[in-house]
């Protein structure tokens, strides 16, 4: 192989990876977008029903601290790790915790919800958005630990 075929070859396999990166980058977006639309309709649909909402808390990176937040929503998960607030974000309620966060909360700041939560996850737990959303507004007493919220 000459170095002229080299350089070529190096260039396709380039544009052949940014190729693929940008196609992974739509198919997040797409996503991403698809799970707001689920976390907004949740939300207007959980208003409308009046299901109650909670004050929120977030756990440490060690499961051990619990922490207060500003944050008032639903959990959509039995272990409490992932909420919706009222204003509709999706929040993984894990933080680094400590002494400050104790004394003074934390500020979970909103991630992009997925449309499968759990996916790849160690456990192979997984389950779609959409069903967990749904058994949440279907579960009359609105608690997370509920059979019908449990993830």
């Amino acid at each position: 192989m000459g170095e002229r075929d080299a350089r070529e070859w190096r260039d396709q396999q380039r544009q052949a990876v940014r190729a693929h990166a940008d196609a992974d980058a739509r198919r997040r977006a797409a996503e991403h977008a698809q799970a707001a639309d689920l976390v907004a309709w949740f939300v207007a649909e959980a208003t409308r029903r009046g299901l109650p909402t909670t004050r929120l808390a977030a756990r440490g990176y060690d499961g051990r601290g619990r922490y207060r937040t500003r944050l008032n929503g639903w959990y959509v998960d039995r272990a409490e790790s992932r909420a919706v607030d009222v204003d509709g974000r999706f929040h993984l309620l894990t933080v680094p915790g400590g002494l400050r966060a104790w004394l003074f909360g934390v500020d979970p700041e909103p991630s992009p919800a997925p449309l499968v939560v759990g996916a790849g996850g160690r456990d192979g737990e997984s389950i779609p958005l959409r069903t967990l959303l749904t058994r949440l507004l279907n579960d009359p007493t609105g608690e997370p630990g509920s059979t019908a919220a449990r993830l």
